[in-house]
C-alpha cells in the first residue's frame, strides 16, 4: 500500500504481555460504505495516500496496517461506573488496530468502536448505530474546533446491518467507526490490575505510561515516579475539564473507564453542549441524580483521579499521591480563565484580574441565559465588538445590570487577534453550534432521504468556525 515517509509505524503495545489485551477477530460485515474519512488526519499521520479501496481494506475489513499489529486486540479494564465498581467491562465493541508516531513523535493509536464482539461484550452485540457514529464524528470535529484535546474521528463506515437497540427506535442502521487517539490506557486499565492483586503489572503498566506518554517525566523532590507520573496527570485531566467547560460540553458519562493517562477526551455517548448556561445540565437521560451535570465535571474528574491515585499506593506513598492530587484546582482554575479569554479572542493578563473577569462572566451567563455560543461569537474581540453586539438578536440582554461590571472589565483586555475580527465567520448572522435539535436535524436527513449533504456542510462549517476564530488545535 502506498504510505508517506510520514508513516511511522509503533507498536509498542507489545511491551505489556498478554495480561493486558486479549487476541480478537472483527466482525464481517455485509457491506462497507465510507461516510467519513479524516483526510487531514490521514496526511499528518502517512496515510493520506490510501487510495478507496486500500482505506476499505484497513478501516472496514481491518487488515494490518505495514508493519504494525499483526491482530487486533481488546484492551482489559475496569471501573467505576457513576461511582460504582464494576470489574466486567473492558473493550466491549472495539478494539486497538494500530499504533504510530505522529510529526512529533508521540504515540498514537488507532482504534475502533462497533467491530464487533470480544470477550468483554457481555450480552452486547459489539456493534454501533450509525447515528452513534454521526454523533462521534460531529462531537470531536466540534471540540476539535474549540481547542479541546480530543481523539479524532478517523473513519467511518456504514456496514448494512439492521440493529435493535431499546434506546432509540429500530432497527436502525448501524456503522463502524475508527478513532485516532493518543492513548487508550486508562483510569480503569490500572483499577483492573488493583482489582487483581498485580502489583508487578501495575508498575509494568506505570513503567510503560511513563516511558511512551510522558518521556520528558522530571522526578521533583518529594516525589517517586508514581507520584510525578500522577502529578501530570491531574495537571493534563484539570486542563481537559477546563476545556470541556469553556467549550459548554456534557460528557455524559465520566466514569473511570472513560479517562486516559494523556488527558484527552474520548468515547462520546450521550453528550451536549449547552445551549444556556446552566450549572444543573445534563446530558444522560439516565442521569437522574445529575452526577455528570456541567458544573459538577471537576468535582467528578477530581474524583477519577483519586480512584487512580488508590492504583498507585503500593508504587508511591498517600502523602506523595495527595499532593500530586492537591495541583488539580489550581490548574483547572487557571485553565478555565485563560480558556474563556481565549474563547472571546482576548489576552490574558496573568493577575488576579482574569480571575475576577472568570467570576463575572459567569455570573452574567447564569443570569441572562444568552445563548451560550452566541456570547462568544457576539464579544468575540472584546470592547473592538460593541457595536457587533449591539446589532445581535440578543443585545437587549447586554443591558441588564449583571453585565455591566463584565463590559467594564473587558475595557482592561487586548484582542489577541483583532485581524480575525474582518474574516468571513463573523459577518454572518450567528455562530456555529452543535445543540441537541442541530444533531437531531441532521440524523433525520440521513434516516428519512438518506441525505448526508446537511452532515457534510455541518462538519464543514465547525471546521471553518475552527479556523477562523483561532481556536482549533491539531493536538
Amino acid at each position: 500500500m502506498p504510505v508517506s515517509t510520514s508513516y511511522r509505524p509503533a507498536p509498542r503495545i507489545g511491551e505489556l504481555d498478554d495480561g493486558f489485551h486479549d487476541v480478537v477477530e472483527a466482525a464481517r460485515f455485509p457491506e462497507h460504505r465510507l461516510r467519513f474519512r479524516n483526510q487531514r488526519w490521514a496526511e499528518r499521520i502517512g496515510l493520506g495516500e490510501l487510495d478507496a479501496a486500500e482505506w476499505e481494506r484497513h478501516f472496514a475489513f481491518f487488515a494490518p496496517l505495514p508493519e504494525n499489529l499483526p491482530r487486533p486486540l481488546a484492551l482489559r479494564y475496569h471501573g467505576h461506573q457513576f461511582r460504582t465498581f464494576n470489574p466486567q467491562i473492558g473493550d466491549g465493541r472495539g478494539f486497538l488496530h494500530a499504533q504510530l508516531l505522529d510529526q512529533e513523535g508521540r504515540l498514537l493509536d488507532l482504534a475502533t468502536k462497533g467491530s464487533g464482539r470480544t470477550p468483554w461484550s457481555r450480552d452486547g452485540d459489539g456493534r454501533l448505530t450509525l447515528k452513534g457514529g454521526v454523533r462521534e464524528v460531529l462531537a470531536t470535529e466540534m471540540l476539535e474546533a474549540l481547542g479541546v484535546a480530543t481523539s479524532k474521528t478517523f473513519s467511518l463506515f456504514e456496514t448494512g446491518e439492521q440493529l435493535w437497540r431499546g434506546d432509540e427506535p429500530s432497527p436502525t442502521r448501524s456503522s463502524v467507526l475508527v478513532r485516532l487517539g493518543h492513548s487508550h490506557v486508562r483510569f480503569g486499565s490500572f483499577q483492573r490490575q488493583l482489582a487483581l492483586g498485580d502489583q508487578g503489572r501495575i508498575r509494568k503498566l506505570l513503567d510503560y505510561a511513563i516511558r511512551h506518554y510522558a518521556p520528558d517525566l522530571v522526578v521533583g523532590a518529594g516525589e517517586d515516579p508514581a507520584s510525578a507520573f500522577l502529578r501530570v496527570v491531574t495537571a493534563r485531566s484539570a486542563r481537559l475539564c477546563a476545556a470541556w467547560m469553556t467549550a459548554g460540553f456534557v460528557h455524559g458519562v465520566l466514569n473511570t473507564d472513560n479517562m486516559n493517562v494523556t488527558g484527552e477526551s474520548f468515547d462520546y455517548g450521550p453528550y451536549r453542549f449547552l445551549p444556556v448556561y446552566d450549572p444543573a445540565f445534563t446530558a444522560a437521560y439516565f442521569d437522574h441524580s445529575g452526577l455528570y451535570a456541567y458544573e459538577r465535571q471537576p468535582t467528578s474528574v477530581h474524583w477519577n483521579l483519586q480512584r487512580f491515585a488508590d492504583t498507585l499506593v503500593e508504587q508511591s506513598s498517600v502523602d506523595a499521591l495527595s499532593r500530586a492530587l492537591d495541583g488539580f484546582l489550581p490548574e483547572f482554575l487557571l485553565a478555565w480563565r485563560e480558556g474563556v479569554l481565549r474563547r472571546l479572542g482576548l489576552t490574558p493578563l496573568g493577575d488576579e484580574r482574569d480571575a475576577d473577569f472568570l467570576s463575572l462572566t459567569r455570573a452574567f451567563l447564569v443570569e441572562s441565559r444568552v445563548g451560550y455560543d452566541r456570547f462568544f461569537f457576539d464579544w468575540y474581540g472584546g470592547a473592538a465588538s460593541a457595536a457587533r453586539a449591539a446589532a445581535s438578536p440578543e443585545a437587549d440582554k447586554y443591558q441588564g445590570p449583571t453585565f455591566v461590571p463584565l463590559r467594564s472589565a473587558m475595557d482592561a483586555y487586548a484582542p489577541s487577534a483583532p485581524e480575525r475580527l474582518a474574516r468571513p465567520y463573523f459577518q454572518r448572522p450567528a455562530p456555529c453550534s452543535l445543540l441537541i435539535d442541530e444533531i437531531e436535524a441532521l440524523w433525520d436527513a440521513i434516516a428519512e432521504r438518506d441525505d448526508w449533504r446537511p452532515f457534510e456542510s455541518k462538519v464543514a462549517d465547525i471546521r471553518t468556525m475552527g479556523e477562523e476564530t483561532g481556536l482549533a488545535a491539531l493536538t
